[in-house]
């Protein structure tokens, strides 16, 4: 990949001697515990989790998972509905799926750790130039800039510079203008860290930047010409599919069922409620239930809920249905069952708090 110049990098030098003496003189004052001992798992695991969710939601997940699966080893032996309880709420669960894939490459081929080398660690799955960068320099103290979002904004902004940040030349180009300037040591995670924490509190993603804080304020292009929110650039992102969905909570007794998705595709792989396309009435409803040989004792609708994914949005509807145990299916789970009834698991009510993992698109029926 040709990598372009990226415009105002005349101004980085100056930029990184700025940060690192601020983010070094400054209190860390955003508790984020991975940075506390940032050995490479713990880098890793941080980095994974920051991935489209916001810091304040993964400390609490963060600390869990190294509770439960404090190594490597650990994490490469987890059981898969497990992990799937660890990430219940984070969302994006391949991450998850990747870290255990991960993890066991690493058992199987470098004695259980993280390489020093960025290459190696290119070539491990669910690993990209960030994550890789992240663990290169906090962990290993490599002179490599982690350039994530925040990274993005921050450099922008500073040198008006027009680049469209969604693409992935304009981080390689970033990568390439800022490397002469990094340092190596501790430094170099300092640095980085001190570009996301700008990022996070002072540089903002919406609404009014705190110029009059920042450090960088003398040196901010974008600041002096008074067109601070011009910049990021970034394509507009397509219009997401939006479809509707009918999702029946069943209900037998105590217990309640529910089935897996199948091993490919949106939420691959975890436990669900049937559900059914489109928005279905009670009638509808109840006539589907009939059709299947279920007795509907009595149906009660849920409050409507709508979830969004990168690409699609959900409009779902709910019923809580409790059938007659006499036509009751029994348990047959099986992914690759295409009937939405066909394949269900029955699990009693504290199974789903304590084994199984609901994903949010379908926890906004789970019973309280």
């Amino acid at each position: 990949m040709k990598i372009l110049p990226w415009a105002g990098d005349s101004i980085f030098p100056a930029l990184c001697e700025t940060l690192l003496a601020w983010r070094k003189s400054a209190p860390d004052t955003r508790d984020l515990p991975w940075r506390d001992e940032p050995t490479p798992y713990h880098v890793w695991i941080s980095e994974i989790m920051l991935q489209q969710t916001r810091a304040a939601v993964v400390r609490g997940y963060y600390l869990r998972f190294l509770d439960a699966l404090p190594g490597i080893t650990d994490l490469a032996g987890c059981d898969d509905d497990a992990l799937m309880k660890l990430w219940q709420g984070l969302g994006y669960y391949s991450r998850a799926r990747n870290l255990k894939r991960t993890a066991q490459v690493l058992v199987r081929e470098h004695n259980g750790q993280l390489p020093n080398d960025f290459d190696a660690l290119l070539a491990l799955p669910g690993i990209g130039r960030y994550t890789a960068s992240a663990i290169s320099s906090f962990a290993y103290g490599q002179p490599r800039p982690a350039v994530d979002g925040n990274f993005l904004r921050v450099a922008a902004r500073i040198t008006a510079n027009d680049i469209d940040i969604a693409k992935d030349a304009s981080k390689r180009a970033l990568e390439a203008a800022l490397a002469p300037s990094y340092p190596a040591g501790r430094d170099a995670g300092y640095l980085n860290e001190a570009f996301m924490d700008l990022g996070a509190t002072v540089c903002l993603p919406n609404g009014v930047p705190l110029c009059h804080a920042c450090p960088a304020g003398r040196l901010c292009l974008a600041c002096e010409h008074g067109t601070q929110q011009d910049y990021p650039k970034k394509t507009a992102l397509k219009a997401r599919r939006k479809e509707s969905r009918t999702v029946l909570l069943l209900s037998c007794g105590t217990s309640i069922a529910i089935r897996k998705r199948p091993a490919q595709g949106l939420l691959a792989g975890l436990w669900e409620y049937p559900n059914l396309d489109g928005r279905l009435s009670k009638s509808a409803v109840c006539a589907y239930l009939t059709a299947a040989g279920l007795r509907v004792r009595s149906i009660r609708k849920c409050a409507p809920a709508r979830h969004i994914f990168t690409h699609i949005e959900w409009d779902l509807t709910g019923w809580d249905i409790s059938i007659d145990a006499a036509h009751a299916p029994s348990d047959a789970p099986d992914a690759s069952a295409s009937d939405p009834l066909g394949a269900l698991l029955w699990v009693r009510r504290e199974e789903l708090a304590d084994t199984y993992s609901i994903p949010a698109a379908f926890g906004y029926f789970t019973p309280q």
